[in-house]
Order: C-alpha cells, then sequence, then structure tokens
C-alpha cells in the first residue's frame, strides 16, 4: 500500500476489509487513524484484538487513534452508509465468487469522496501459479478468479467508482510462490521454499539497499500484487 496515495491520519475512519493477520490495519493504527479491522475468521480477529493492545501497552497508538475489530462477511457489511473515509481490500476480491456484490457493499460504506485501495494478484505471476499446481486454486477458500487489470478496473467503473493510479507490488514474492506452486504448495518444509522464505523474513525485517532496488525492478514486470486506487464520487 502507497500510503502517499491513500493519506490516513488521526481523524480519519479506515476499513481493512479482509485484514487477515492486520498488517495494514497495524500501520494505518501508527498513523494515528482509527481503523476497523474486519474479517470472517474470528481467530485471526482475536490476534489483530491482540495486537491491538499490545501496540497501545508499548506507546506505538498516537493519542486519539482507535483500533477495532469486527466479523462479517464483505457480502453483507454491518457498517451505515458512508462509515469510513478510506477501504483498504487487499488480496480479498479473487476468493469471492459474487466479487461485483462485494464492490457494491464497498461503494455503500464508504463515503462520498472518499479512496479506497483494491489490491488483487497480478495476472502473469498468478497464470503461473495456476498451471503449477492445481491445488494452489481449488483449496477451500482459494482463488476463484485470475483479474487483468482492465477487467478489475472496469468492474470498479461500473459500481461507481472514479478510477484511479495504479502500482505493482511485492515482485520478490512472486518467484517464492513459483517455488511453492512448483514442490507442492503445503510443502513448508522443502529446502528451497523454506530458504526462499527466510530471504523474504529477512527482507521484511532488515529492508537492504539491495533488495529495495531489486524489488523496484521487478514489481513492474512480476509484481505479484496490482494495487488499484479508487475514488466514491
Amino acid at each position: 500500500m502507497d500510503f502517499a496515495r491513500l493519506p490516513v491520519g488521526p481523524g480519519v475512519r479506515v476499513l481493512d476489509l479482509g485484514c487477515g493477520g492486520g498488517r495494514h490495519a497495524f500501520e494505518v493504527l501508527r498513523r494515528g487513524a482509527d481503523v476497523t479491522a474486519f474479517d470472517m475468521d474470528q481467530a485471526e480477529l482475536d490476534s489483530v484484538a491482540a495486537m491491538f493492545a499490545a501496540m497501545d501497552k508499548a506507546g506505538e497508538v498516537p493519542a486519539g487513534a482507535t483500533g477495532e475489530t469486527v466479523q462479517g462477511t464483505a457480502l453483507d457489511m454491518p457498517f451505515e452508509d458512508g462509515a469510513f473515509d478510506r477501504i483498504i481490500a487487499a488480496e480479498v476480491l479473487e476468493h469471492i465468487p459474487d466479487d461485483m456484490a462485494a464492490m457494491r457493499e464497498i461503494f455503500r460504506v464508504l463515503r462520498p469522496g472518499g479512496t479506497a485501495a483494491v489490491t488483487v494478484p497480478s495476472f502473469l505471476p498468478e497464470r503461473i501459479c495456476w498451471a503449477l499446481d492445481e491445488g494452489y486454486h481449488t483449496a477451500p477458500g482459494g482463488h476463484v478468479r485470475i483479474y487483468t487489470l482492465a477487467e478489475l478496473s472496469a468492474k470498479l467503473k461500473s459500481t461507481g467508482f472514479v478510477i484511479g493510479p495504479h502500482h505493482h507490488a511485492h515482485g520478490l514474492h512472486a518467484p517464492y510462490w513459483w517455488i511453492k506452486c512448483a514442490v507442492g504448495v503445503d510443502n513448508d518444509d522443502h529446502p528451497l521454499a523454506k530458504a526462499y522464505h527466510e530471504l523474504l523474513v529477512w527482507d521484511i525485517m532488515k529492508r537492504p539497499a539491495a533488495t529495495r532496488i531489486a524489488e523496484a525492478v521487478l514489481n513492474p514486470v512480476i509484481g505479484k500484487s496490482v494495487v488499484l486506487y479508487v475514488r466514491k464520487p
């Protein structure tokens, strides 16, 4: 997520839709906004709530900022119309058979003039994963479609959004998933998959210049995700 394109801060209400482990929600909270972490998985939400509490105890939460968790489905969110100033929907829509219904819900709960950041797996890296391992996308809760940027943009535009800029992200992550699919997506102990995973963890923790440069070069070509910014008129 590029927070220069999705600015958040004190007084801004943010929905992290399909928050999963909560990494976007945590960053939003650190920036002083009021964030709602929303997901179907209560176990994930319990973990996110525990982290919110730990962040507050450690003094990482600016004064006045709030973090809450809410369980539910993207097809029928328990929020009023226009409840949020910003919405993050990261790697969510590819899991939902009726993605247009989810887009309509995102549109409904975003305030007029508000901005949403929608991310999905990029077409080429995702297509390679599907070709390498059927289990990658046929497992329960797996991916049900591969988006092109044109399809994603057209669907969001037909929902009512004004389409804004886009970029690709996680160029270093695509080879990891290709390895995983080649050796078995559940085979976390394979030496090659394990070694690459350790590289990614090291990169996330240390963010050395060499990998930052490498990812910047790889993102436009094999970035694992495409991030599209849209606005509600």
